[in-house]
């Protein structure tokens, strides 16, 4: 859907106001089409459209703002495989750290985020200029969302721009992340008496409330240090500084927000870690604030965190394959050892009948019960969920277009690759490119690297589309924020503390007991930062963490040491060249 319709097509901001508003019940459309007429531009149809935003590719494509998060860590790398993902080099640029102005993944997202930006501001406006009941909640809400694309800009590319929304003749300001993040910090907190409670004035994880803010505070204050000093060469950032507002450090104020959030009663932790990714989260207890996903059509959610990883013959049903695209690294897989039976680190699936997938090559077949919703009686196959290598199994598909079938049960078989038919599907955790310094695999090697199976492959709609919502905040991330700003406080035992929470209140499945999660007995700062990546990995917070914990400069597989100034993007240079205001950052001219 291009920009301007939603602006002009009047089905899909209705769309639009029923996705912003709907909770637990559905809403009478004819009401909302009534108060919408024939302008679409009405203000609550200018905030849904800065909602949408979120969505539309920006945090839920592989390719949008996770492609910057975590494509240049030791998380997640897009090799070229083969005949597969070389595109001209922009995905192995991300990791290679070879990056430059002209990068589409780089102009992609500046493009994605600053339209949020101006959506925000157009919402902003039409608020403003209005005379609707829910004014001061809606401009609450639009001058939050403008808060959370310019921090997400400013923490990319470390410039942003801005325009007085009620000021059309208004110079374009470029704000700088050194200077700004004081005032997004105090605009957020001027903010809050105005923003709903949680739940209340028919809010739910979809809409910005006081506890979606408390977590973006959480997050600005843990990260103010390093947009004051981002490209400081030793990594000394200064997290003892006194807060902008209130009283104590940074760190305090992390400490303040994460403990109103954990405090407040209205979220509590999974004890099953990936229904937070499932295609039933809808209503998951975690989620503070999340993209609101559905297959209906009009706007159907992104598939891509659980289509990028899968190989083109792992199939959930005839209908469905995955595109053999990311993994993770060897450093990060590496991370993991003594933890695989960290409830976090992978689940296999049971079916109806009691048949566990175990992805080990013992379980012959599976039920044909389970089936695709919508389909017609489509068998519905469940790949182990998590961090997943070695060698794969799972249904083959026949020439006659439908799985290999046992009776009426799916066979479960040794998998090849689709496009390498004599290698077997073997998600080794090493990876050996021929050249060390680039992410480029022969075709009889593209079966390399451990995979991510965290988010649920949603079959619904084809391999593009997802019911699953997506995590922006969480509270499994909220108590890794309060430890490590407990931490960097010295107070090593209550850091400890809050990860044992996130560590024993996992469980694993019943095929091993349940058995909850093992506590750690000591803390260390190596200990603190895997703790973190256990609990958030895939989650778009690998980047900050690692420029926070030093960790970003240094070299890793397909990766350099890189320099200080690699903190930040560059300017794309179609903006530079029309938009005189701003000067390309440090290192990139």
């Amino acid at each position: 859907m291009k920009t301007k319709a939603i602006f002009t097509i009047k089905t899909f901001t209705v769309f639009s106001l029923i996705w912003l508003f709907a909770s637990c019940t559905n809403l009478n459309e004819v009401v909302l089409d009534e108060v919408l007429g024939d302008n679409a531009s009405n203000p609550a149809g200018a905030l849904a459209a800065a909602y949408d935003r979120l969505g539309d590719g920006t945090f839920v494509d592989h390719g949008g703002v996770f492609s910057l998060q975590e494509y240049t860590t030791d998380e997640a790398i897009l090799p070229t495989r083969g005949s597969d993902w070389g595109d001209g080099g922009k995905w192995r640029d991300m990791h290679e750290f070879t990056w430059k102005s002209d990068n589409a993944i780089v102009g992609d997202n500046w493009n994605k985020l600053t339209n949020g930006i101006t959506r925000s501001l157009t919402a902003i406006q039409s608020i403003e200029e209005s005379t609707i009941p829910q004014k001061k909640l809606f401009l609450a809400e639009a001058k939050v969302l403008l808060a959370y694309y310019t921090y997400t800009t400013l923490d990319l590319y470390g410039q942003a721009p801005f325009r007085d929304p009620m000021n059309p003749a208004a110079p374009l300001q470029i704000l700088k992340a050194d200077t700004q993040i004081d005032k997004l910090i105090t605009d957020v907190e001027a903010l809050l008496p105005d923003l709903a409670e949680f739940g209340e004035q028919q809010t739910h994880h979809g809409r910005f409330t006081k506890q979606a803010a408390y977590a973006f505070l959480s997050t600005m204050y843990l990260n103010r240090a390093v947009f004051k000093d981002r490209f400081n060469a030793s990594s000394n950032f200064n997290y003892s500084e006194a807060a902008v507002s209130g009283t104590g450090t940074d760190m305090d104020r992390v400490i303040y927000y994460t403990s109103l959030l954990i405090n407040s009663g209205k979220f509590s932790l999974e004890s099953d870690y990936f229904k937070n990714f499932a295609r039933d989260n809808e209503n998951g207890k975690e989620l503070i604030f999340a993209i609101t996903q559905k297959i209906d059509y009009i706007r159907n959610g992104s598939n891509s965190f659980a289509y990028v990883c899968m190989e083109r013959n792992q199939r959930t049903s005839a209908a469905n394959r995955g595109t053999n695209a990311a993994c993770t690294t060897p450093e990060f897989y590496a991370t993991w050892n003594g933890n695989h039976d960290d409830p976090r680190f992978n689940q296999a699936y049971q079916y109806g009948d009691g048949t566990w997938f175990t992805n080990d090559g013992t379980t012959p077949s599976v039920p044909a019960t389970d089936i695709v919703p919508k389909s017609t009686n489509l068998p519905w196959f469940h790949f182990t969920r998590g961090i997943v290598a070695g060698p794969q199994f799972g249904p083959i598909l026949l020439a006659s277009g439908s799985l290999e079938m046992v009776g009426n049960r799916i066979k479960v078989s040794p998998l090849y690759m689709e496009k390498s038919t004599t290698t077997r599907m073997d998600f080794t955790p090493s990876l050996t490119f021929k050249n060390s310094a680039q992410a480029v695999f022969a075709q009889n090697e593209i079966n390399q690297g451990a995979r991510v199976f965290k988010y649920e492959f949603d079959p619904e709609g084809g391999n593009g589309n997802s019911n699953v919502d997506i995590p922006l905040f969480r509270l499994g991330g909220i108590y890794t924020m309060r430890a490590e700003a407990y931490y960097r406080k010295g107070n090593s035992a209550l850091a400890m503390d809050d990860l044992n929470k996130l560590r024993t209140s996992r469980k694993r499945e019943s095929l091993y007991s349940s058995a909850p999660g093992k506590a750690l007995t000591s803390l260390d700062a190596t200990q603190l930062y895997n703790e973190i990546g256990f609990e958030l990995y895939w989650e778009l917070y690998r980047r900050p963490q690692m420029i926070r914990f030093g960790k970003f400069d240094l070299p890793g597989t397909a990766k350099p040491v890189s320099q200080p100034f690699r903190r930040v993007f560059p300017i794309p240079q179609s903006v530079i060249d029309v938009t005189k205001e701003f000067q390309q950052n440090q290192g990139y001219n």
